[in-house]
């Protein structure tokens, strides 16, 4: 019996792995959430036809990729927004949709070539998206699984994301409430620096953010620096 590995390492993840645990017989998935165990080592016991890795923020070696087909879930329309935060730079841009590129992963980075590519919009909070990312990568696994797809190359000119840093989420500059909103709600999820302004040694955290036309209305966490 063919053997599936899912990667990740996101709370979000774990009903993307149970619905596939029901739809596909229980001992053909396995689940790596931790980077000690994504390991040649392991994976050599496991013998997976496929690894299916919807978010790791660390550089996959060399040697799982070279020796196991590694199919990484990136939510670009590649080769535009190869790089880092690429959800963020999405909104920042001012996408409302985008696309999921399932990759198979190789030396350069989000370089490799396509298997399929499914829409996504890009409505609410991260955590949502991130959410709704997930019921999409389910349907794109069992179509990449089932209908035996072959990748084939990027096309097209790359636009690169740079990946950002907890200072960037500092709003204190920012002129508009739509820009308000949009940085609030892309950082409001596990694992990500909430959007924040400084004053007197303060700083106020703010997510759970609604736009209310005129105004907006969010929880906000106050923390002595």
């Amino acid at each position: 019996m063919k053997k599936y590995v899912l990667v990740t390492s996101k709370s979000w993840h774990k009903k993307l792995f149970d619905d596939l645990l029901e739809y596909f017989p229980k001992n053909q998935w396995i689940l790596i959430s931790d980077e000690n165990s994504f390991s040649l080592i392991e994976l050599k016991k496991i013998k997976p036809k496929f690894i299916f890795i919807p978010h790791w923020s660390k550089i996959i070696p060399s040697e799982i990729y070279l020796n196991f087909e590694c199919i990484l879930f990136h939510m670009t329309d590649l080769p535009y927004g190869r790089g880092g935060s690429p959800l963020q730079n999405l909104i920042i841009k001012g996408h409302k949709k985008t696309k999921i590129s399932a990759i198979k992963v190789s030396k350069g980075i989000d370089e490799g070539p396509i298997y399929l590519k499914a829409p996504l919009d890009l409505n609410g909070t991260a955590f949502d998206i991130f959410k709704r990312s997930s019921e999409v990568m389910y349907k794109m696994i069992i179509e990449i699984i089932e209908n035996s797809i072959y990748p084939k190359p990027q096309k097209g000119q790359p636009t690169i994301f740079k990946r950002r840093h907890p200072k960037e989420s500092d709003i204190s500059d920012l002129n508009s409430i739509d820009k308000i909103y949009d940085y609030i709600r892309m950082l409001d999820c596990e694992g990500y620096p909430n959007a924040f302004i400084e004053f007197n040694n303060i700083k106020y955290e703010f997510h759970n953010v609604k736009n209310n036309n005129n105004y907006l209305e969010a929880n906000v966490r106050i923390k002595q620096n």
